[in-house]
Parts: structure tokens; sequence; C-alpha cells
């Protein structure tokens, strides 16, 4: 896993997504796309970053009925990203049908998109669980019956909190991927984000996978932010 992150491309365009990755010569690196830019600039952008030798995670986190979610599902495995998602509150039954979309959809001899499911969004704190969402169980409670619940419908890993990796391994097995967004370096700022690590922290304490955007995309010098966050998770021995 030489190359464990995954750049959040939070723009609203291609034209300035491809100007900052071609200014910083960063080229080739996994990048993950969002709602922002996907929903400006449809499939192509994924085609385009594709043709630039980017692995990519389609970070669209959809939560609709079951089969809205498979069919959406069967038409987004045909783009050949790595991973797409879903959110854990639509259940058991479209966490299931979202599996079977990429089943369903993926053409033969290509590999199957990974899907994640989406537990507690790292923006989102106690507070809000309790008080907002009306949900009275422990965060931290949530996001192990949202990972086990994924796991037995067929996901192949979930969207967490780094904070929350190791436990979620514990229950679903060292198999079960961990996909941790809320990632800054040591010297930034965690901006909206409530439960975040360091890339070296995230991976001593059982990532496999982390999303790093603001910290990167901010930086006066993106290409070394970048390298840095790299060298931090390739140098932690487990």
């Amino acid at each position: 896993m030489n190359k464990p992150i995954y750049l959040a491309l939070d723009f609203p365009t291609w034209e300035q997504t491809n100007d900052f990755l071609q200014k910083n010569n960063l080229e080739g690196i996994p990048v993950k796309v969002g709602m922002e830019l996907f929903y400006r600039e449809g499939p192509d952008v994924i085609k385009k970053l594709q043709a630039q030798n980017h692995s990519i995670f389609l970070d669209l986190k959809l939560h609709d009925i079951p089969t809205t979610i498979y069919k959406s599902m069967r038409n987004l495995a045909e783009l050949g990203v790595d991973f797409v998602n879903v959110h854990g509150l639509g259940g058991a039954d479209m966490i299931k049908a979202a599996k079977q979309g990429l089943v369903d959809g993926t053409p033969h001899g290509k590999s199957q998109p990974k899907l994640l499911v989406v537990t507690i969004l790292t923006s989102m704190n106690q507070d809000t669980l309790t008080n907002q969402l009306g949900i009275p169980h422990p965060l931290a409670e949530m996001v192990t019956h949202f990972s086990k619940m994924g796991k037995d419908q067929g996901a192949d890993g979930v969207v967490c909190s780094a904070h929350e990796a190791a436990k979620i391994k514990s229950v679903c097995g060292d198999d079960f991927l961990t996909v941790t967004p809320g990632i800054r370096l040591a010297d930034t700022n965690s901006n909206d984000q409530q439960r975040v690590a360091t890339p070296k922290l995230a991976k001593q304490i059982g990532a496999d996978y982390l999303v790093i955007g603001r910290s990167i995309t901010e930086a006066e010098n993106p290409k070394q932010i970048y390298e840095q966050a790299l060298k931090e998770c390739n140098n932690v021995n487990k």
C-alpha cells in the first residue's frame, strides 16, 4: 500500500481541478471525487481523471429506497472506480441492493468497485447525534452497528473516523476496510470536522485508507504536504 491517501478534489469545476493537479505535479495520485465536482461535470470527470492514471473514490453517499439505489449503483459500476458509498442510515435492504447493483453493473472482465458504508459523518459528534437526530445511543456504538450491518449485507468496508477503525476491525475483521476522512496534519486547522486525526495516528490505530482535502489543497506547497502525509503513513510500524 504505497499510496494509501486519497486526495479530496473539492473543486467546483474540472478546469480548476485539472489546473490544481497539473500545477502541483500531482498526476496519478489516488483522488476522491465528491458531490460538488461530480454533479457539475458528470461521469466525464471520472474518465478524464482515469486518463491521467488516477485511482478514484467516488464519494456520493447515496441514500434512497433500495430499488433506486440498485439502479444507481448498476450505472456507477460501469465507471470503473475503486470505491463508491452509501449511507448506513439507509438500512440493510438498501446496502444489499447497492451491492447487487455493483455486481450486476460491472462489465465482464473489469474490477468491481468496492462498496463502503458511511457510518457517522466525521463532522458529527455525540451532541449532533442525540439532540439533532434523536438517536440516544453512544456514537461509537452506532458506528459499530452500521459497520456490522454493512458487512452482513456484503459491503467491503466503511467510511469512519480514524478513532473508530480499531473497534470496527475487532468486530468485522481485519479484511473489512476502513476509509477515514477527517485527516489533518498536525499544524493545520480542523475546519468543520469534529473527529479528526493526523495521518500517522490514523494508520497506527487501524485505518486502511485516508482521505485528505484542505490540509493539502489549501497548503502553500500541496505536493510537499501530500508527500509528507504519505511518508507518515508508510513509515508506521503496526
